[in-house]
C-alpha cells in the first residue's frame, strides 16, 4: 500500500472486498506451500537420497516438481503483495493540472503499474491562500512599527513561540501542576530572549483533535501575524533546560522548516521516529502554508485517520498499529514527495532542539559539575522533551511517578538558571525550596552584571 499526493485531502479505504479476497487466496496458497514443504521433509527423512541412488527417477522427478511448485507459489504471493495493492492519491481540487483519468499508480511514484489508484479530495484548513509572500511584504511595508528584525532580541528575526494544553482540567490533578510549571518555564525563556509566546487552549477545528490540533493553530497564527518570521511550536511536555542557548537562526536562511531528527533513520531506515514533530520552527511563508495543506489529509478524525494509520504502519519502520499521527504523516510526506519539500527542510542534529528525557534527567548534577549553560547539546541540553509522559491524561507510556520525578528535576535545573539572576538557587533538583547563593551585602548593580552572564558555570558551593 502506498500514498501519493498533489495537495491536501482526506484519505479513505478502497477496494476492501478485493483486498479481503486476495488475503484469503494468499492464505490458501500459504497452506498449500506448507503441505508441499511437509512432503519434502517426510521424503527426506524416509531416505530420499537412497531412492535416487537406486534409480527411482520417478521419485526424483516428483520432488523436483514439488520444488518447482513451491517456487511458483512464492512468486505469486510476492506478486500479490498488499504493499502495492492500493495507492492513495491526494489531489488539490483547485489545481489547474489535475492528474489524468487513466493515470496509473506508477505515474505517482515507485508503485506497481497494476496497483489500484484511489483519488481523494482535499481537506481544507481554511480558505486557500496564494501569493502570501507578496502579501506579507506589502503589509510590513505599510506598518514600520513592526520591523522585520526585532530590537528586543538584538535585531534577530521575529519569533512567536506557540504551545497549548487541553481546554479543561487534567484527569490527574498533578498534571495541571506540571502544566503550569512547563508554561512558566516557557514564559521565562521567552522573556529572557525577547520572544513572544502564545498558549492556546481552544480547539480551532473539531475534526483535527489530539496531535493534529496544532496544524490549524499554526496556520491561523501565521496569517494573523504577518510581522512574525518564524512560528515555533513547542509541545506542552517540553521544558527548556538551557536558558542561555539561542536558536542559530542565521543557519536557517535557506530553510523553511527546522525540525530535530536523524537523516540516516529518515532516508535509510524510513523510521517513524526519524523526526520529532513535537518541536519545530516553520517560516511564515507560502511554502509553509502549502506544506500544511499537504500535511493535513491524514488528520481528520474518523475512518480517514484510521485507514491512514494502517498505511503509515505499513510504510514506516517500527511504527505500532494506531491511528494516523502528525509525526508519521510528516515523515511519510517528506519521503514520498522528497523532491518537492526536502530542499527547504533543515534536520537539526547539532543541538537538542528535542532531547529525549530518559537519558538526561539523571545527569543534570554531572552537567552542572562539568559544563555550563549555552551549549545546547548533550553536555547541557537545550530542551528536555518528556515524550510518553501524559501526566494530564489517564494513560501513559512510562510510570507516572517516574515522569513526575523527571519533570521536577528538569524544571528545577532550568529554574536555577533563572533564580540566580536574583541570587537564589534550589536546594537540590528534587525540591522547590530555595537558598540564597550570593552575599546580600553585594552591590546590586555588580550582582546584576554577574547575573547577566547566563552562560557562566554554576558554583559548586
Amino acid at each position: 500500500m502506498g500514498v501519493a499526493g498533489a495537495g491536501g485531502g482526506r484519505l479513505r479505504a478502497s477496494s476492501a472486498k478485493k483486498q479481503q479476497r486476495q488475503r484469503t487466496l494468499n492464505n490458501i496458497k500459504i497452506t498449500l506451500l506448507c503441505g508441499f514443504i511437509t512432503v519434502l521433509v517426510l521424503r527426506g527423512t524416509a531416505g530420499f537420497n537412497l531412492l535416487v541412488s537406486s534409480g527411482d527417477l520417478d521419485g526424483a522427478a516428483a520432488d523436483a516438481k514439488v520444488v518447482e511448485d513451491v517456487e511458483r507459489i512464492l512468486a505469486e504471493i510476492r506478486s500479490d503483495s498488499e504493499a502495492d495493492d492500493v495507492v492513495f492519491v491526494v489531489e488539490d481540487g483547485s489545481s489547474s493540472t489535475p492528474s489524468p483519468r487513466n493515470a496509473t499508480a506508477a505515474s505517482f511514484g515507485n508503485f506497481s503499474a497494476s496497483a489500484t489508484v484511489v483519488k481523494v479530495r482535499e481537506y481544507s484548513l481554511g480558505p486557500k491562500v496564494t501569493d502570501w509572500d507578496a502579501q506579507r511584504r506589502e503589509w510590513t511595508s505599510r506598518h514600520p512599527e513592526f520591523p522585520a528584525l526585532d530590537p528586543r532580541s538584538g535585531g534577530r528575526p521575529r519569533v512567536l513561540l506557540v504551545t497549548g494544553s487541553p481546554p479543561g482540567p487534567c484527569d490527574n490533578p498533578v498534571g495541571d501542576h506540571y502544566l503550569l510549571k512547563a508554561t512558566k518555564n516557557k514564559i521565562d525563556y521567552c522573556r529572557l530572549h525577547g520572544i513572544d509566546v502564545v498558549h492556546n487552549m481552544a480547539h480551532l477545528d473539531p475534526e483535527l483533535t489530539g496531535y493534529w490540533s496544532k496544524l490549524p493553530l499554526v496556520r491561523r497564527l501565521m496569517l494573523a501575524h504577518p510581522e512574525v518570521e518564524w512560528i515555533w511550536w513547542v509541545d506542552s511536555d517540553a521544558i527548556f533546560t538551557d536558558m542561555a542557548f539561542e536558536l542559530p537562526l542565521s543557519r536557517y536562511d535557506g530553510a523553511n522548516l527546522v525540525i530535530h531528527g536523524y537523516p540516516d533513520l529518515l532516508f535509510e531506515k524510513r523510521s517513524w521516529i526519524a523526526l520529532n514533530a513535537g518541536i519545530f520552527l516553520l517560516r511564515n511563508c507560502q511554502w509553509s502554508l502549502d506544506l500544511l495543506d499537504a500535511w493535513v489529509p491524514m488528520g481528520p478524525r474518523g475512518p480517514s485517520r484510521v485507514e491512514a494509520g494502517k498505511l503509515l504502519t505499513a510504510s514506516l519502520t517500527g511504527r505500532p498499529p494506531f491511528d494516523a499521527d502528525d509525526q508519521s504523516a510528516l515523515i511519510h510526506l517528506l519521503l514520498v514527495q522528497k523532491e518537492r519539500w526536502m530542499d527547504k527542510v533543515h534536520v537539526e542534529t547539532e543541538f537538542y532542539l528535542h532531547g529525549f528525557w530518559t537519558g538526561l534527567v539523571d545527569r543534570y548534577e554531572q552537567m552542572m559539575e562539568n559544563h555550563h549553560p549555552g551549549l545546547g547539546d548533550d553536555r547541557w541540553p537545550f530542551i528536555t522533551h518528556f515524550v510518553g509522559c501524559k501526566t494530564c491524561g489517564r494513560y501513559e507510556d512510562y510510570p507516572l511517578d517516574r515522569c513526575i520525578r523527571g519533570m521536577e528535576r528538569a524544571f528545577n535545573f532550568a529554574d536555577n538558571q533563572v533564580l540566580r539572576l536574583y541570587g537564589f538557587q534550589h536546594r537540590s533538583l528534587t525540591t522547590a525550596k530555595v537558598r540564597r547563593v550570593n552575599d546580600p551585602a553585594t552591590n546590586p548593580l555588580q550582582a546584576k552584571e554577574a547575573a547577566l552572564k547566563m552562560d557562566a558555570k554554576f558554583s559548586s558551593t
